[in-house]
């Protein structure tokens, strides 16, 4: 696996081995060095390995060590594909030409003599990189014990003074009644509360005010804070000094179970108060918890941690509380930075006001950052320019002042703390832009391609990927944005600070390197292994001659410049992302079939009209993302790529021999059209790994090959339904029938996890299959009309989660109703039937787990639908049609629902939307249409 830490080793070893059982090494000498290569690597990887394990403790010596080794690795693995590539492609079949034939065998054997001589020069290097480190006895300082031990740069925030601190107070409140609240039996009942949140946003400083607030309400108490690696029983013998107030005789002597039984013993009938700070493991957790005696005297623990897993874990389900701290409000963050600054938080001077607004947009509410900022500019002068160049300075020349230096200890503690496998995937994100929202499987995509990922335990590459972007966000260094209804996360960002801390460490181990803005000067001289070009914050800039780009991995191309180096120079490239070039000329692709060992390949190009013909060249291509671009058509040799997972293009022509892409997951979108031809749609029913289908169904049932096209259609949707079929979205824009999944014959998919439909075509029904899918979490379904018995039907779907119903009408006389039987996972539900005049009902008990709901009310109709008795509600949106009624009505109507949104127990935010105003009615009017007249 490629890793930051131990470069591309033992992939290397890997193909080293590989090359010992081919007959690549029947040239003489060759196997010889191959063999010596292999095993003096394996020697260097089991080092590289186990420095991973230390990297924050190695000294310098040490560390450029490794980065030689490193780049060694990289080497020495472009060698061998590069090689392996051109032996690969000179196979000759029966049927070429003599004289073709000896050229092709005269290429082999040059390139047999030429990696013949390049593995001459690589076992001097490896031989040099073993005696240094034989001469410099890097195994045995790698792994001394350091004498010194480090001030923790969390002791200032429990030493904070109240009075200096600011947006603590709501926070403290909460913590304080979740803690001191209950009634009767459970007022005595242990309860453990755990803070969790990122580095920085003041866990410890709220729970020492905490503990200050209510030390004087328990009969003993105790505050710890763990470090990483924490000496538990010394964190024992602390929490027992306190809580006694005494030292006990020769307590050096004792173990650890014998701190725990004191602790027990003494905590036994007593109402105690104990503050766990920053733990990093279950394991210390369980250790500790064993000596917190469980009463029923009142006692409470609170715990603070980075990581949401152990938060829980620290919980039980019944009687305590994960609390999530939240970044301060822009007003807190105002008066934080002001009063930190200028010592006032009501003073700012005008010139500085506009500067000041960016610094805390960057800072996204974090204390720490605030902090560290305020104190750095409160010994500038007060310039609008000095204050400019401070902020445009973030995150490159500001990483050497002191105070800066401090944050950055503070935010390194959650990253020393990742397995070295993690902090690869997490150094990635340093190549996206601030504030870029980066969807979780375009990122695994890339991981994958980059080789940090490997197979393990059965399980497949998406899936290990997807559960270590679980990981850093439970860790909480990425931040979630999207998040669908089943929990999954589908999108997420960095933190200013944390892309920072992650762009000093990627050029530190020369990961990546940047040319943007201000990181223009984090371009490192030399070989660049992964290139981020930003031209939307500095257009025009060039990469210097002198840094070398043929042997670049990664490249990622946000923006256009007509300075972008030609793709001809990336000459081992895995990776090639480009964004939003919308004036990128045709030309600047016609070299792409060269980058024969390109896995991922994305463009999101306007301008880009078609790919060459020759794309099917590009053997190892796995994701094939031309969704931003107007291609329509692809290559015919596309089907020759036998490796592709993911094949995304908007509006797609469907390739004749569509089958030949046997390991396709996903498929999205394919046209049908008029021009496709009915044969090339069995095609689809060969894509046995196949996912995620989208279709576009653009086709009359007046064509005369309508008939064969759904045919075709439903017998391919039958095998693939019977598969692996996990996606099936239906789009048109005209209306066009799609009853054939009405049809009898469609089989019912029984891994369907996901149905929508993006159209204007409405279902007289809901289709027979879809009553039967028992794994189905999202529907997006239009029916018309709207009948009870539709409800009936999705609301015994056992797994659904999201659903979202649009129809014309409600064809009743009496009310839709959602019963207390239905819909018992359910978390979104949105409604749209504007001429529903009956309206909506919810039963007690309906929709128990319901979160999000957006429903139509006409205005005129009764204003009691139910909403009383979705306790779980936590976002409503309410669509009022004030067609035909009147002013007062739909007055009266937006004063009960806001009423009623109040009195539920979650307090959903809310939101009211009016529709159909100028058809209201005056009051008169109204009368006149009641009685009558």
């Amino acid at each position: 696996m490629a890793s930051a830490l131990t470069g591309v080793m033992t992939e290397v070893i890997g193909k080293l081995m590989s090359l010992l059982g081919e007959e690549y090494t029947k040239l003489t000498g060759v196997q010889r060095e191959v063999n010596f290569m292999k095993d003096e690597l394996s020697s260097m990887n089991a080092l590289l390995q186990r420095l991973a394990e230390v990297d924050h403790d190695l000294d310098l010596q040490t560390k450029e060590w490794r980065r030689q080794v490193l780049e060694m690795s990289y080497d020495i693995e472009d060698c061998i594909d590069d090689f392996i590539h051109r032996i690969g492609h000179n196979g000759m079949d029966d049927s070429a030409g003599l004289v073709h034939r000896v050229v092709e065998q005269l290429k082999a054997l040059r390139a047999r003599h030429q990696i013949g001589s390049q593995l001459q020069e690589l076992k001097a290097r490896v031989e040099d990189a073993n005696k240094r480190r034989m001469r410099y006895k890097l195994d045995e300082r790698a792994f001394k014990s350091s004498t010194t031990a480090a001030i923790d740069p969390r002791l200032p925030s429990l030493y904070a003074e109240p009075d200096v601190l600011v947006g603590i107070d709501q926070p403290r409140d909460e913590l304080v009644k979740l803690l001191m609240d209950g009634e009767g039996a459970s007022v005595q009942q242990l309860k453990v509360i755990s803070i969790v949140g990122p580095g920085g946003l003041g866990k410890t400083t709220l729970a020492n005010e905490v503990y200050r607030r209510l030390e004087g309400q328990f009969q003993c108490r105790a505050f710890v804070s763990l470090s990483q690696q924490p000496d538990v029983k010394k964190i024992l013998r602390n929490i027992l000094t306190q809580v006694s107030q005494q030292e006990y005789f020769n307590m050096e002597m004792w173990d650890e179970e014998s701190f725990i039984n004191a602790i027990r013993e003494f905590l036994k009938n007593k109402r105690y108060f104990v503050v766990i700070d920053d733990i990093w493991s279950t394991q210390a957790w369980k250790t500790i918890k064993c000596a917190l005696y469980v009463n029923n005297c009142g006692s409470r623990i609170m715990t603070t941690t980075r990581i949401v897993s152990i938060a829980k874990a620290c919980c039980s389900p019944h009687h305590d509380h994960v609390y999530e701290i939240m970044p301060l409000s822009t007003d807190n963050s105002k008066n934080l930075f002001f009063k930190r600054t200028f010592g006032s938080k009501d003073i700012c001077p005008p010139q500085l006001e506009e500067v000041s607004n960016e610094i805390l947009q960057k800072c996204h509410g974090s204390p720490l950052a605030i902090v560290t900022l305020a104190t750095l500019l409160a010994n500038k002068a007060s310039s609008k320019e000095e204050w400019v160049r401070v902020y445009s300075s973030i995150g490159s020349t500001l990483q050497k002042d002191p105070d800066v230096e401090e944050m950055r200890r503070i935010l390194s503690l959650s990253y020393d703390d990742l397995p070295h496998h993690l902090k690869t995937c997490l150094l990635y994100l340093s190549i996206f832009p601030e504030d870029y929202e980066i969807e979780r499987d375009q990122l695994v995509k890339r991981w994958i391609a980059e080789g940090f990922i490997n197979m393990e335990g059965g399980q497949d590459l998406e899936e290990i990927g997807e559960k270590i972007f679980n990981d850093l966000i439970n860790r909480s260094m990425i931040q979630p944005m999207k998040i669908n209804c089943d929990g999954r996360v589908a999108s997420c960002r960095v933190h200013d600070m944390i892309l920072d801390l992650l762009i000093s460490k990627s050029v530190e181990e020369n990961f990546a390197s940047f040319i943007c803005g201000k990181n223009k000067d984090l371009l490192l001289q030399g070989k660049v292994r992964r290139l981020s070009l930003n031209y939307y914050s500095q257009e025009h800039a060039m990469v210097p001659s002198a840094v070398i780009i043929s042997h670049c991995r990664s490249l990622s191309v946000f923006g256009y410049s007509e300075q972008m180096p030609p793709l001809s120079k990336f000459r081992v490239l895995r990776v090639l992302d480009i964004e939003n070039g919308e004036e990128m000329e045709h030309k600047y692709f016609e070299h792409i079939m060269r980058l024969y060992h390109l896995k991922y390949l994305r463009l999101h190009v306007r301008s880009i009209p078609a790919l060459p013909e020759r794309l099917g060249e590009l053997q190892h291509l796995r994701t094939l993302d031309l969704g931003g671009t107007k291609i329509t058509k692809l290559p015919k040799s596309t089907v020759q790529l036998k490796n592709l997972t993911c094949l995304r293009v908007c509006n797609l022509e469907l390739p004749k021999e569509i089958g030949n892409l046997c390991a396709l997951r996903e498929l999205s979108e394919i046209n049908i059209n008029r021009n496709c031809l009915a044969s090339y749609l069995l095609g689809l029913g060969s894509l046995t790994e196949l996912r995620i289908l989208r279709l576009r169904w653009s086709i009359v049932n007046t064509n005369a090959e309508y008939k064969a096209i759904v045919d075709n259609l439903l017998s391919s949707l039958r095998k693939l339904g019977r598969l692996n079929l996990r996606t099936l979205c239906i789009q048109n824009y005209y209306g066009h029938s799609i009853d054939f999944l009405l049809d009898p014959r469609f089989p019912t998919p029984n891994l369907l996890q996901k149905f929508q439909m993006t159209t204007n075509y409405y279902f007289p029904r809901i289709p027979a299959w879809i009553s039967s899918l028992g794994s189905l979490t999202y529907l997006d379904i239009n029916i018309n009309p709207l009948e009870n018995e539709a409800l009936e039907i999705l609301g015994n779907l056992p797994s659904l989660m999201s659903l979202w119903v649009s129809s014309k009408a409600a064809a009743l006389k009496e009310r839709l109703v959602v019963r207390s039987c239905m819909f018992k996972c359910l978390k979104e539900f949105q409604l749209t039937c504007w001429r529903n005049r009956v309206g909506l009902m919810f039963e007690v008990g309906a929709m128990p787990r319901l979160e999000k709901l957006r429903v139509p009310i006409n205005a005129g109709t009764s204003i009691y639908f139910g909403i009383q008795n979705i306790c779980s509600l936590r976002h409503l949106v309410v669509e009022i049609i004030c067609g035909g009624a009147t002013v007062q009505e739909v007055a009266a109507l937006e004063g009960s629902i806001r009423s009623t949104a109040d009195l539920l127990p979650k307090r959903p935010t809310l939101e009211l939307w009016t529709w159909d105003e100028e058809n209201m009615v005056e009051e008169s009017m109204a009368e006149e249409i009641q009685t009558g007249n």
